[in-house]
């Protein structure tokens, strides 16, 4: 279940039960607008949060993980929203549009795999390295590039570390290529598998077809020999 599902499934719940709270403790109860409003408000907390906790843990228990793992997960992909968009914030700062585009590649390729990630935490795995240190360091060398461009002197020095760090990110791109591989990788391979069952059940209908068809012309011949012998 999506998040906004997720959150449309705890305020049906919770919204109704504030709602009949209200009336009940102002009218029933008699302690005061003031107070009626803030137990009534206590309640759907209260609420929202069990039903929260509850939705959690259903959902570590569907993926076979742990709440802590399944917590820890999420974090990650929280923090990587973050830094990604600190990048895009970048777009703006370069000088050309190669590097606008090499930018774009890298927030495209980080999008994807965060994106991945939430809808399928398991995938978290296969890219640990990106969230840990990948997505970072693509963040600090675009910072210092962004740094140095903006620099109004370009001595000699200057202009090598700009080209130094043309190439780091470029570098950066092709590992975080690799990352996004690495997350589609089972799936990659699932549909070759699927594939290769999808081949073998074609190849064996089409022998059935041909077993099928075959006894018919043997049956032909079978007669044609019979109306031969009685002939004789």
């Amino acid at each position: 279940m999506k998040p906004v599902e997720k959150f449309i499934k705890r305020q049906t719940v919770s919204l109704p039960i504030m709602t009949a709270m209200f009336p009940i403790l102002y009218l029933g109860a008699e302690i005061g607008i003031v107070a009626s409003g803030a137990v009534a408000a206590g309640t759907y907390i209260a609420s929202n949060s069990t039903m929260k906790q509850f939705q959690f843990s259903s959902d570590s228990k569907k993926l076979g993980m742990t709440r802590s793992e399944l917590k820890h997960i999420r974090a990650q992909v929280k923090e990587a929203k973050k830094k990604i968009k600190l990048l895009q914030s970048y777009y703006y700062r370069v000088r050309s549009i190669a590097s606008f585009k090499q930018l774009l590649n890298m927030v495209r390729l980080a999008n994807k795999i965060v994106s991945l990630v939430q809808l399928y935490p398991r995938k978290f795995y296969s890219a640990e390295p990106f969230f840990y240190s990948h997505l970072e360091s693509a963040l600090e060398l675009t910072e210092k590039y962004t740094l140095l461009i903006g620099q109004p002197v370009k001595d000699i020095e200057l202009k090598i570390a700009l080209q130094e760090t043309r190439e780091m990110l470029n570098s950066m791109n092709d590992v975080m290529e690799r990352d996004l591989k690495k997350v589609l990788s089972a799936d990659v391979e699932k549909l070759r598998m699927e594939l290769d069952y999808a081949r073998m059940t074609v190849g064996q209908n089409e022998q059935q077809v041909l077993l099928e068809e075959t006894p018919t012309d043997y049956e032909g011949d079978v007669d044609h020999d019979t109306k031969s012998l009685e002939s004789k």
